[in-house]
């Protein structure tokens, strides 16, 4: 990550978070675009007296929140949440389809945004794709039992799955236990959610990283400080 794409990130995030209120219950998301929206919540926190609490899709996110002081919930008393921020892989402007789960996060994070009155994605200009998955493979969370098997079945949907591993080589898991194979080579043309209804029905497959129609809006950096706000099939001026 350079400084350029660091400082892209962050203008995504404080517009953001300039969205939250106190008194909000918000979804807090996964990723380094993230990180950068709760160091804002944080400062908004301390100079503002900002009064919120959070739910993270992570433990890493988690383990963040707690460090700056960010007070955390959960859904046992917890029904709606009013405002979800998060990142994206890939995004298409025009429905604002979703590739996520490069973070490992994609089940916790379809979990939040489902509970979410708004849900909020915050990317930089790199993230914008003009067809699916020509930016990012697709994330598939698989079980671990039989994943081998599971792998021949997302390959025979035309697929390259590759296992993920970690920086020592093993292989990756989520904060659920499962694994995670990357799906490349998504034909050009492929419908997003005729894929994702492939996945679902795929033996041995949890979820994968296709959002549809569950965005409300996006926020994209186009320069620091310069960020373009999308609505699904709609774009509204540079601000």
């Amino acid at each position: 990550m350079t400084a350029a794409q660091d400082l892209l990130k962050r203008a995504a995030a404080v517009a953001a978070v300039a969205e939250i209120e106190s008194g909000m219950t918000l979804g807090l998301g996964t990723g380094s675009t993230v990180a950068f929206a709760l160091d804002e919540i944080a400062r908004r926190q301390r100079e503002e007296g900002l009064q919120v609490a959070g739910i993270p899709t992570s433990s890493r996110t988690a383990a963040r929140a707690r460090e700056l002081g960010i007070p955390l919930a959960g859904f046992a008393r917890t029904e709606t949440l009013d405002l979800t921020i998060d990142g994206a892989d890939e995004l298409l402007p025009g429905s604002l389809t979703l590739i996520k789960g490069r973070g490992g996060a994609l089940l916790r994070e379809r979990i939040v945004a489902a509970a979410s009155r708004r849900f909020v994605v915050i990317v930089d200009r790199s993230k914008v794709a003009d067809r699916f998955a020509s930016l990012a493979p697709v994330p598939v969370e698989v079980v671990p039992f039989g994943h081998e098997a599971t792998a021949r079945r997302l390959a025979r949907l035309g697929l390259r799955p590759m296992l993920r591993v970690d920086a020592i080589g093993a292989a990756a898991t989520t904060d659920g236990g499962n694994l995670l194979y990357d799906c490349h080579d998504v034909a050009a043309g492929t419908a997003p959610a005729a894929l994702a209804d492939r996945l679902r029905g795929t033996v041995g497959v949890v979820d994968s990283g296709i959002f549809i129609g569950m965005a409300t809006a996006a926020i994209v950096a186009e320069a620091p400080g310069v960020t373009r706000r999308l609505l699904p099939e709609c774009q509204i001026s540079t601000t």
